[in-house]
């Protein structure tokens, strides 16, 4: 009779064994695709650059779900005969990796990095990094990701390290990377700056305070860091505020706290005079908003906040203390002079470093930055909108790729929240206070000033200590992981890629910049389509976190339930742009599902004569069910090419489980034990033809159980030994 096969998919057996197939295969490598016959030398190609995940972290359910997602993209265009592409990485994430060597350093030593030279602390976080990436890679195979790792790459390898470098050189030389004096996020725990997408906002409880400067003050300010007041050289009000135009452009000599200021009444349109007294202490120098204020009005800038958290300035009590201790102290004192007039309890949005947790003060620093407003000639271009030879600049770069189509947003709604930022786009600060990353490609030596690809040489010059933005490695990710500064094949094969994959919380900080840098650097989009996905939430649409006691670990999960399982539960009902809920039940739920598929095929196998030579003698049923399973493949095509994965994975579940293995195998049954040969090989075909293509179908979603059952069917001389090279 037919094919013997296990009563159970022993997955926690087979799963292993038939990655490590598929890798000794070699066919997740393109050029082997080409070289075994397996696809033309001429295929269109398709590609994919894995977002890399931070080398300090482990799988979680949303790094699964990015992993599931993609996967099920190059699989079915593996299968489509396209020349697949899908490049793994891993990011270095400076800041987040130092912070937690320095961390173990401190834990197990009591050492801080600055007792170690800074040699010796880079090679202990080396030696984290390479143990942690490990880590991270084994975990990628175990979701099934069918990644080329013959080109795994590093944000912070060699290859990258001449591509961060040589972009570099040519913006500074082309003058959009400049040094200079700017207010930036400051992380006082940390000791450097932060980029915004570092900065989490917490809301918190605070205490709106109103009063004046002094009793001759004519203007009553309100703000919830009575310290910061210290360094206000403005009131900025409304110009058609009726109750504060007669005292613009009017300036008043202060003793605030026992610290002299200076204080110029200017008008801004920004000013809302509606809310609190219609009038803003301006303190430029710890406040990004009050910094452009200052800037348009010639108002100087005064510090009153160092590194440290601590007051620069002020009477007893408050100079040399942390601010915590020196608001109250300034309130102390408001109250004395009976200045207070009012207090109220507000919700506050706190911004925190993302990485220590400490709140983050702006302060003016000495920084590197990318001018995203200057204008300088396109040397090359294939961006609709944006000729060779003519100026432009990064913002309109990043709005004319989107804007004209070159790349499409997906879900569009998208569209609204990227114009919005970039519209609004600042100056990009690109150092790092940190020993850890791409050290900044600039020397000095007394006044001279040198930018190279290379070191200067001759004795004497001093590298720039600090190193630059994780995400200047991770704009570059697209093409320098195919090769970039070179001409390679690889780029000229696989770049602009077709689609990113990402969560939609970093569509400004990765997104943008990487239209940034492929727009300037090769006058071209990185991609062609961006693919959002949401949040993994619980049953209580909770965010997924190890506070809540709600985490779910997707390893954990896989050991219990297998991949295939872990895999259909992040996909159902995870809609693009859309978050998605997780539990231990749905995944319980998908695993019955891979159970079924295993027992229909084994059904059919069993029933399956290959022997059996009777001519086939197909019922109308037969005709039917087969022409359904045509409109199946065509739907489920097109869903995929239209990246609803969650509506496909919905609609093969529900025809394998409801139509094939409910209704077309138990009304076969009949004939598959009756005495008429014809009849008994029709149902058998009919089957097995259902089966394959469903097991084809299926195949991105769960691509275990469906290359285990897929190595026992009996195939023709055309089909491939294994599914996963199968023509669709």
């Amino acid at each position: 009779m037919g094919s013997e096969m296990n009563s159970r998919f022993d997955f926690k057996t087979l799963e292993p064994k038939i990655y490590e197939k598929w890798e000794k295969s070699g066919f997740f490598n393109p050029d082997n695709l080409v070289k075994k016959g397996i696809i033309k030398k001429d295929a269109k190609p398709f590609s994919i650059m894995l977002p890399p995940p931070n080398v300090t972290g482990i799988l979680h359910m949303g790094s699964a779900l990015m992993l599931v997602i993609e996967d099920i993209m190059i699989r079915f265009q593996r299968m489509r005969g396209r020349k697949t592409l899908w490049l793994p990485g891993t990011d270095h994430a400076a800041i987040a990796t130092e912070a937690k060597v320095a961390k173990h350093l401190w834990d197990k030593e009591h050492k801080s990095k600055h007792d170690l030279d800074r040699e010796s602390f880079l090679k202990r976080i080396d030696q984290f990094v390479e143990e942690n990436r490990n880590t991270m890679l084994v975990q990628m195979r175990a979701i099934g990701a069918s990644l080329d790792w013959s080109r795994l790459a590093f944000t912070l390898d060699e290859a990258r390290n001449l591509a961060v470098r040589t972009a570099f050189k040519r913006m500074y030389d082309d003058g959009l990377i400049y040094r200079g004096t700017r207010v930036v996020n400051w992380d006082p725990r940390g000791h450097t700056t932060v980029s915004d997408d570092e900065v989490e906002h917490e809301e918190r409880e605070a205490i709106l305070y109103t009063f004046r400067y002094s009793k001759d003050f004519p203007i009553s300010i309100a703000t919830t860091r009575p310290e910061t007041k210290l360094g206000d050289t403005a009131v900025a009000v409304h110009p058609d505020d009726t109750r504060y135009k007669k005292y613009v452009g009017r300036t008043y000599e202060i003793s605030f706290a026992g610290e002299p200021l200076t204080i110029k009444v200017v008008s801004d349109r920004k000013i809302d005079p509606k809310f609190g007294t219609g009038a803003l202490g301006v303190t430029p120098a710890h406040s990004m908003i009050d910094a452009e204020i200052a800037e348009k009005n010639n108002i100087p800038i005064k510090q009153v906040i160092d590194e440290q958290a601590r007051m620069l300035v002020g009477g007893d009590g408050i100079k040399g203390e942390k601010v915590a201790v020196a608001r109250e102290a300034v309130l102390g004192w408001i109250r004395k002079d009976n200045l207070l007039e009012k207090e109220e309890k507000i919700s506050q949005n706190i911004s925190v470093s993302q990485r220590t947790g400490a709140v983050i003060e702006p302060l003016p620093k000495l920084q590197w930055f990318i001018d995203v407003n200057k204008n300088f000639n396109v040397e090359h271009s294939t961006l609709k909108g944006i000729r060779a030879n003519q100026k432009t600049t990064l913002k309109k770069i990043m709005q004319t790729a989107v804007r004209s189509k070159d790349i499409e947003i997906l879900p569009h709604r998208f569209n609204k929240i990227y114009f919005h930022w970039i519209d609004n786009l600042r100056d990009w600060c690109i150092s790092r206070q940190l020993w850890y990353g791409h050290q900044i490609p600039v020397w000095y030596r007394g006044d001279d000033v040198y930018c190279g690809v290379t070191p200067p040489k001759g004795p004497g010059w001093k590298q720039d200590p600090d190193v630059l933005d994780t995400w200047f490695s991770a704009a570059l990710w697209t093409f320098s992981t195919l090769g970039w500064p070179k001409k390679t094949k690889d780029l000229e094969t696989f770049h602009p890629t077709d689609v990113l994959e990402t969560g939609y919380d970093i569509i400004f900080f990765w997104v943008a910049r990487m239209i940034l840098m492929s727009g300037y650097l090769l006058g071209e989009v990185p991609f062609r389509t961006v693919y959002l996905h949401g949040i993994v939430r619980d049953e209580q649409r909770r965010k997924i976190s190890k506070s809540l006691g709600n985490n779910i670990d997707p390893l954990d999960m896989i050991e219990l339930y297998g991949t295939d399982a872990v895999r259909m539960s992040l996909i159902a009902g995870t809609m693009p742009g859309g978050d998605s809920k997780i539990s231990e039940d749905k995944i319980r739920g998908y695993r019955n599902f891979t159970t079924k598929i295993w027992n229909a095929s084994r059904f059919v196998l069993m029933n399956y004569d290959e022997e059996l030579k009777a001519k086939p003698s197909y019922t109308k049923s037969d005709k039917a069910h087969l022409a359904q399973l045509e409109r199946l493949k065509k739907k489920i095509t097109a869903d995929l090419e239209d990246f609803k994965f969650h509506q496909a994975g919905e609609t093969l579940y529900h025809y394998f489980w409801h139509t094939f293995a409910d209704k077309i195998i138990e009304d076969s049954k009949k004939r598959l034990y009756g005495d008429n040969p014809a009849e008994k090989r029709a149902a058998q075909e009919t089957l097995m033809t259902i089966l394959k293509e469903c097991l084809k179908m299926l195949h991105p979603f769960t691509p275990f159980v469906t290359e285990e059952v897929w190595q026992m069917v009996p195939k023709s001389k055309s089909e491939q030994r294994m599914i996963m090279v199968e023509k669709w």
